[in-house]
């Protein structure tokens, strides 16, 4: 009896002693609310990077940034260019078990398509047969079709070589028709979310975190690492920093506070990637004083970029002397900014001269009041106020300053209704075209009213040129005029400059695409 009763004493001591199996957890920030997880909706990196890990397309940025299979197991494109075939794979499910099938890729498609749905990513799906009339509300025919559930056909209306890595965008990632059908806002909560990624949405507390789970249906499940990604929602640069050095977070978003970059300069845990993007500003050309080309290069070149960057920026960011970001190598070898050029500089007595010469073409006696709107966070409050000083110091100019919540002032934006305003520009895929086609006319990346035909058969060229050289060229010339129209003034080129502990890996990044958890791993 003495032993049964040891026995059973030592049987719950090793039980009680036996290391419990813990969830692997990441922490993040993803800075704000996604302006939607609808993949036709979401336009901004608050959304796309959630999307990127809770759903999938038919291709997936590799390690070497370049599209590799994903819901589509292999694809083939016909020889002259224009006809892609996509084989599904049938393990392919969504997170509520229903299978994927090609309609789920037409309907959404469609879906992105539809003038209906004002899809701000619907420009990127043009070079489909049929797909500017039907966005128009002009056509109806589109050049997608299910051939069976696990066969799915493009086709183009000329050959595109990007074309695959267009569609590793988060706005081609299809949506589940039974479900979209039977609730219209699906997308807007975490219990009735369906994805197809790695992760699936647990959790959504609006304006304060999202938590996402592995996907037990995902395909490829036995690649993710993590159980759990547990995403914040903190505005500041400054709190997500000592977040991460709380131990709060695994790694911060990218940048850091610009105050730190000195001191964090050095550090092993600071991580410095390159990204095609640039932080740039518009001139409402549809609001005086900015209807006048002279009083908008005054502006331009009133401004010491060289100086904002490296004393206010800082975080080892570069000039931006182009829109077009760094990175981009033609046919020629060369980079698109070493054919390019510089395109703007500094230059406090030509901006003073041409300043003059705008307000006697305005016929002003005095300058209309200029307001700069800018995001409510540190870093663009400090930009604005830098521009701010610089206007009034080299071109003798006073502006007011609005700052204004983020999704007030990007509807403001959208909405044409800011005179000054300071914008980002993040490359959807690796192509000079993705950057200068956001002010063709009517383009709803425009947001400036500037329209010059000149640039738009320049754009318009470009897009149906085969000859890649001649192509090339023709964007070349296409940013000359942006720049010299300046409807626009580029500051800096964008990098991800960010804290990530050194417990985590496997987390991919891409100078162009979006923030890839899929293989991320905590040890």
């Amino acid at each position: 009896m003495k032993f049964g009763i040891a026995k059973l004493l030592c049987a719950s001591l090793v039980i009680a002693t036996s290391p419990l199996i813990a969830k692997t957890t990441l922490y993040m920030n993803n800075v704000e609310e996604p302006s939607s997880l609808h993949p036709a909706q979401g336009f901004n990196t608050n959304s796309w990077e959630p999307l990127n890990n809770i759903m999938e397309g038919l291709v997936r940025l590799d390690n070497n940034h370049n599209a590799a299979p994903a819901v589509a197991e292999s694809y083939s494109v016909s020889e002259d260019g224009l006809v892609y075939t996509f084989k599904l794979r049938k393990e392919a499910k969504w997170s509520n078990g229903d299978p994927l099938t090609a309609h789920d890729f037409v309907y959404s498609w469609t879906s992105m398509l539809d003038p209906k749905t004002a899809s701000p990513a619907a420009f990127l799906g043009l070079d489909i047969k049929g797909a500017q009339a039907f966005n128009e509300g002009k056509g109806t025919e589109l050049g997608i079709k299910a051939i069976d559930d696990y066969t799915f056909e493009v086709i183009l209306e000329k050959p595109n070589v990007a074309f695959l890595n267009i569609i590793s965008n988060p706005n081609f990632f299809p949506v589940n028709r039974k479900v979209a059908q039977d609730n219209p806002k699906w997308f807007t909560e975490a219990k009735t979310f369906v994805g197809n990624g790695p992760f699936l949405l647990k959790e959504w507390k609006h304006s304060e975190g999202l938590k996402l789970e592995k996907n037990p249906n995902y395909w490829d499940k036995d690649a993710v690492k993590v159980d759990e990604v547990d995403m914040v929602m903190v505005n500041d640069e400054n709190t997500s920093y000592q977040m991460y050095r709380s131990d709060e977070l695994d790694l911060t978003p990218s940048p850091i506070p610009a105050a730190m970059y000195d001191k964090l300069k050095d550090n092993k845990e600071l991580q410095n990637l390159p990204t095609a993007g640039t932080y740039f500003f518009r001139f409402n050309v549809g609001m005086e004083p900015f209807n006048n080309k002279n009083i908008r290069k005054a502006f331009a070149m009133a401004i010491n970029r060289d100086d904002l960057v490296k004393y206010v920026v800082k975080q080892g960011r570069k000039t931006a002397d182009g829109f077009v970001a760094p990175g981009f190598i033609g046919p020629n070898s060369k980079d698109f900014r070493e054919d390019a050029g510089a395109l703007i500089k500094f230059d406090s007595t030509e901006a003073k001269k041409l300043l003059k010469e705008g307000m006697k073409e305005q016929g002003y006696s005095e300058l209309p009041e200029v307001t700069l709107s800018f995001v409510s966070n540190p870093s663009d409050k400090k930009i604005a106020e830098t521009i701010q000083n610089m206007l009034k110091q080299n071109l003798g100019v006073d502006i007011k300053l609005q700052s204004m919540e983020s999704k007030v002032f990007f509807a403001k934006q959208r909405a044409s209704e800011l005179q000054f305003s300071r914008s980002s520009f993040l490359n959807d895929y690796a192509d000079p075209y993705n950057s200068l086609e956001s002010f063709i006319t009517g383009s709803t990346m425009n947001r400036t009213n500037w329209s010059n035909q000149k640039y738009d058969e320049l754009i318009k060229a470009a897009r149906n040129e085969v000859d890649a050289g001649k192509r090339w060229n023709l964007l070349v010339e296409a940013e000359k005029i942006l720049l010299d129209e300046a409807p626009i003034f580029p500051l800096y080129y964008y990098n991800q400059i960010f804290m990530q502990k050194p417990n985590v890996k496997g987390i991919l990044r891409h100078p162009v695409g979006y923030i890839d958890l899929k293989e991320a791993s905590k040890d």
